[in-house]
């Protein structure tokens, strides 16, 4: 079927998973909205997270779409079930993927959870993660600098990230945590840092390979994957002009992105 995929974050974070499921699916088209107008969203509160994910929903939906893929972790945590509830397409989230792939990774039983400040106070992974497997040890921490320092690009000051981990996460190289989930789209940017910052016996786990493969699962069961090349290009959207996003989704894409503006 020809019809695209919306893809769904709070601003470029989302990207990530949106460049998985382009590897993952060549033959899929992609519309992916950057709300980079309310961007973060993990200071907002459960009201504002959903009306502003439905807003987006809503115009993803009036594009055409086949299903929605909420690629942030924040809207997954607020807005999942209630637009699962309210939309007659499929609509998934991070969350499950990024959970199950824990699961997997962990051999002592023992994971950490970064993510917003929203995510971490939602426990929505220790509740995913405990409905398989009520044995592991979830620890949530709360990391509300990352998403303005990634949306800056303060990584790419040299000794700006490395600083920024030490002064968050000090306190968790105290856990016995064999396991790290980046519990946000935007922190796979600093995963090779945060991989340095545990060390190599520390497994770091990002959903966006995972929300990938469940995004082919769920249209071949309804019997709407594209089985041959769609010439369709994908398209971007954002809540407001920001030739920071352009740079960015250019980069990661590999190709000249000028997303359009669109008043939600």
């Amino acid at each position: 079927m020809k019809n695209a995929i919306g893809v769904f974050d709070s601003g470029v974070g989302g990207l990530t998973v949106a460049r998985e499921i382009m590897r993952q699916l060549p033959n899929e088209t992609i519309y992916y909205f950057g709300d980079v107008k309310n961007c973060p969203y993990g200071d907002k509160t459960k009201d504002e997270i959903i009306k502003n994910t439905e807003k987006a929903v809503e115009f993803l939906i009036n594009q055409g779409v086949k299903m929605i893929v909420l690629a942030c972790n924040t809207a997954t945590a607020a807005a999942l079930e209630y637009l699962q509830d309210r939309y007659n397409l499929p609509i998934i989230g991070v969350v499950q993927p990024g959970a199950r792939r824990a699961i997997q990774a962990t051999e002592n039983n023992n994971v950490l959870v970064l993510g917003t400040q929203f995510t971490a106070d939602s426990k929505v992974y220790d509740k995913e993660i405990k409905n398989i497997n009520s044995d592991i040890v979830v620890y949530d921490k709360a990391c509300p600098t990352f998403c303005p320092f990634i949306e800056a690009e303060g990584n790419l000051v040299e000794g700006a990230t490395q600083k920024l981990l030490k002064d968050v996460l000090f306190d968790t190289k105290l856990l016995d945590i064999d396991t790290v989930v980046l519990g946000c789209t935007h922190y796979p940017i600093l995963k090779k840092d945060i991989e340095e910052y545990y060390g190599n016996n520390i497994k770091v786990i990002s959903s966006g390979h995972e929300a990938a493969r469940d995004v082919s699962t769920v249209l071949g069961y309804a019997k709407l994957l594209q089985k041959k090349l769609n010439k369709t290009e994908h398209k971007f959207f954002i809540s407001k002009e920001s030739e920071h996003f352009n740079n960015i989704a250019s980069k990661w894409l590999k190709h000249t992105i000028k997303a359009e503006v669109v008043d939600i």
